[in-house]
């Protein structure tokens, strides 16, 4: 099975856009690049002035009486130079990878509220957890390691041009060396990148079995038979995919390592034996060997960030694909503007407005419409119908939160411009099925801590739920009470309308015949409007319209106070 899955995901990493993450890091650096060609610069220096130390060192060592004075304060000077170009390049390349990674966290995240929600919903969550958590924790791991891979880089070129100048004929039996530890490493690399694609999918599929073991705890207890195929061959799956693929990147790292070290050996035995034979005098070929010994550190170095480059290029490409399907952003989301006044609201209407639903299989998708609908200010609308009937999409047509495929969104008989539809949207305060409790409440006005509190003793859950700074003091709750809590939310946001979408369900019956026969009379008093996903039948009556949903369609919208269809689709 582990062998199906990876060939499934190679064949798939092969398809996807190529993302170089060298442009991907340039892009990101954006802002930040003189303070990041500072640093290369100052890397730069230090890696040169290492090299020249030790070309001092060498010509210390066979200074005819001794060390001179003149050598000694170069090499003091040297010292300085080195060790201070790589604390100012770390230094810098340290605060521009932070800057780097602040950027990138709040681009994604930017781009995610600034998404339309079908994009959100149509992304898996998982997917946006590794992608938030994991590709940039890897990219961030790559930054911090930045200013070193650099300084390593330009030490290793400095030792180069130095052992080229120092004997051209001994650099040339050493490029053998080189030249074939960069056709080596350019073919470790691409096996890397190939193994990493796979880990990246793999990841996808734990952070899955992750929501699976928490989200879904209390089911996994109740089932001994899926508790073992979640642990064992979903869970342990990836896991041990994961450590497979990863064990053989990094088997193939230690492959390539000992290889270039052979190499590396190799080419100062052939020196030490061949150096008469060339003519090369000791003093080069020993200045020769002692800085090819030193160097070897900083290639290692070199060579260890070739993993850690192609777990961060997958992690580029991955973020790179997230913000090409999050790049059809809403207007003015995230805009620091003053707050504008919301528009007169007398009625909100759907007009031939239809909406339908992409299918992964190919098949056919679920398709709502076309629909009329006409809610009028001050009304209470139940809209009933069959799970999977189109309740919830029509809620979200109505909202704005899904523009319709065809047809139109009106308020007060005008089209809402996709310019305007944030604006439009602050008429509403919302309780969804699965709507996500905040702990704290947006508001200006100190008179809302005290609606919050007595709304709490309405509601019945005071004595669990306490204001404390503009923040509840838990939402620990059962999920009815949380219910309650969310309701407490949409009042405080004092917007005209209300939805609410099967908020009764998990109310008890006594609190739930409150809800309909006091609290919606109560709000509808207070001027709001209702509207509300209901299968409580035996509370019909407290609408005004009970608008009937089936197979997409609205079939009918009957006047529950005089009990007569008033519409017919």
């Amino acid at each position: 099975m582990n062998q199906a899955k990876q060939k499934d995901q190679a064949k798939a990493a092969s398809t996807r856009p190529a993302t170089h993450a060298m442009r991907e890091a340039l892009r990101l650096i954006g802002g930040f690049w003189p303070l990041t060609l500072f640093a290369t610069v100052m890397g730069c220096i230090g890696g040169f002035s290492t090299a020249w130390l030790l070309a001092a060192v060498n010509d210390g060592l066979h200074e005819a009486g001794g060390v001179s004075e003149r050598t000694a304060w170069a090499f003091a000077g040297l010292c300085a130079l080195t060790v201070g170009g790589n604390l100012i390049a770390g230094l810098a390349n340290s605060v521009v990878g932070q800057k780097v990674i602040a950027a990138l966290r709040k681009d994604i995240s930017s781009r995610i509220v600034c998404a339309p929600l079908a994009a959100i919903e149509q992304h898996r969550v998982h997917r946006l957890l590794a992608t938030l958590n994991g590709d940039i924790d890897t990219i961030s791991v790559f930054t911090f390691s930045f200013s070193s891979y650099a300084i390593a880089f330009a030490l290793t070129l400095g030792c180069i041009v130095y052992l080229l100048l120092l004997s051209p004929v001994l650099f040339g039996l050493a490029a053998f060396a080189i030249v074939a530890g960069l056709l080596m490493a350019r073919w470790a690399r691409s096996r890397w990148n190939t193994y990493y694609d796979q880990v990246r999918d793999a990841q996808d599929d734990l952070q899955k079995q992750y929501r699976s073991i928490t989200e879904g705890a209390k089911e996994l207890r109740m089932n001994r038979g899926r508790r073992r195929r979640v642990y064992d061959a979903q869970l342990g799956g990836a896991i041990d995919m994961i450590s497979q693929l990863k064990t053989k990147a990094m088997s193939l790292y230690w492959l390539h390592e000992s290889t270039s070290s052979v190499l590396f050996f190799v080419v100062i035995g052939l020196m030490v034996a061949l150096q008469h034979r060339l003519g090369v005098a000791s003093s080069v070929v020993s200045g020769f060997v002692i800085v090819l010994l030193y160097v070897k550190g900083p290639v290692q170095q070199l060579s260890s960030a070739l993993p850690a480059l192609g777990q961060a290029q997958v992690s580029f490409r991955r973020i790179a694909e997230l913000s090409a399907e999050f790049a059809n952003r809403e207007p003015d989301l995230l805009i620091d503007a003053p707050v504008a006044a919301l528009p007169e609201f007398e009625r909100i209407a759907l007009r031939g407005a239809s909406y339908a639903f992409p299918s992964p299989s190919g098949a056919s998708g679920f398709a709502l419409g076309p629909v009329d609908l006409e809610v009028r200010r001050g009304e209470i609308i139940f809209i009933v119908g069959e799970n999977g009937c189109g309740k919830t999409t029509l809620i979200k047509l109505l909202l704005g939160l899904y523009a319709p495929q065809d047809g139109e969104l009106l308020l007060n008989g005008e089209p809402v411009r996709h310019d305007r539809v944030d604006s439009y949207r602050q008429l509403f305060s919302a309780v969804f099925a699965d709507y996500y409790l905040f702990d704290d409440f947006v508001t200006n006005d100190p008179g809302d801590v005290q609606r919050a509190r007595e709304a709490l003793e309405r509601l019945e859950i005071a004595h669990k739920v306490r204001v404390e700074d503009g923040a509840f003091s838990t939402t620990d709750l059962s999920t009815g009470q949380r219910k309650r809590l969310a309701l407490v939310q949409a009042m405080l946001e004092a917007r005209p309308i209300i939805m609410l979408d099967e908020w009764a369900a998990d109310q008890d019956p006594t609190f739930r015949r409150v809800f309909y026969r006091e609290f919606l009379p109560e709000l509808k008093q207070m001027g709001k409007t209702i509207i509300a996903i209901s299968h409580d039948d035996r509370f019909f009556d407290a609408a005004d319209r009970i608008v009937r949903v089936r197979d997409g369609k609205i079939v009918d919208v009957s006047d529950e106070r005089s009990d007569r269809p008033v519409q017919v689709a």
